[in-house]
């Protein structure tokens, strides 16, 4: 796999810190999976984090957190989770990151894909947080309309590929924009282009028809 399109250093660092929404961090991991070079950059950050950790000098504790901390030590422990409740299953499929498989169970095309207008679907991963995160699955030669952004926007390009304004993206590519960015991408190739898309803010539509359909898209 030939990725030309990373994550910025400061994508990599909230997610080495875990202060990343849900959505967004399970995206990194899986162009974590696919990409060597951005995997050393969240080592490094990980261990950058952990020394300085070590070098934060200890609090003392008051009496009164004391006494909480001995109060919860003696509450009985939370009873176990069936396997069945807390383990993911697990999906084997070279199109799908395991992170993002383990979610979804099936192939992308088992997907309840749900239409959102002429060449475009969606798939939303019901992810708590704020923002989204949803598939989208876009048709050859069929543009997303031109929008902007009200926060940050991570897309990892999961089947074909699509072209902006920043540049051409293909399979383990990620786009990291923020709310200087806008941008149309449409779909390049006579395959169909699949994304992950995570958002931590609504999307900006430009034009009429992108404020048609922003109820509808939720992005």
């Amino acid at each position: 796999m030939n990725i030309s399109h990373h994550f910025d250093d400061a994508t990599l660092m909230a997610y080495a810190s875990g202060s990343m929404p849900q959505g967004m961090a399970l995206l990194v991991a899986c162009h974590l999976q696919w990409c060597a070079s951005c995997r050393e950059k969240v080592s490094l950050n990980e261990a950058v984090g952990g020394t300085l950790l070590e070098r934060v000098e200890p609090a003392a504790l008051d009496a009164g957190a004391l006494d909480r901390l001995m109060d919860r030590l003696d509450e009985p422990d939370e009873p176990d989770v069936p396997a069945a409740e807390s383990e993911s299953v697990e999906y084997a499929d070279p199109e799908v990151p395991s992170p993002l498989g383990s979610l979804l169970g099936c192939s992308l095309n088992g997907l309840g894909w749900r239409r959102l207008g002429y060449g475009v679907h969606q798939y939303d991963l019901g992810l708590s947080g704020p923002g989204a995160t949803r598939l989208l699955r876009i048709a050859p030669g069929v543009s997303v309309p031109q929008h902007g952004h009200r926060g940050n926007e991570l897309t990892l390009i999961l089947r074909g590929s699509y072209s902006d304004e920043l540049g051409r993206f293909r399979v383990g590519d990620v786009a990291d924009v923020d709310a200087e960015i806008d941008h149309q991408p449409i779909v390049d190739t006579d395959q169909e282009c699949i994304c992950l898309i995570a958002t931590d803010a609504p999307l900006k539509f430009s034009g009429l028809v992108g404020r048609l359909i922003q109820p509808f898209v939720r992005l």
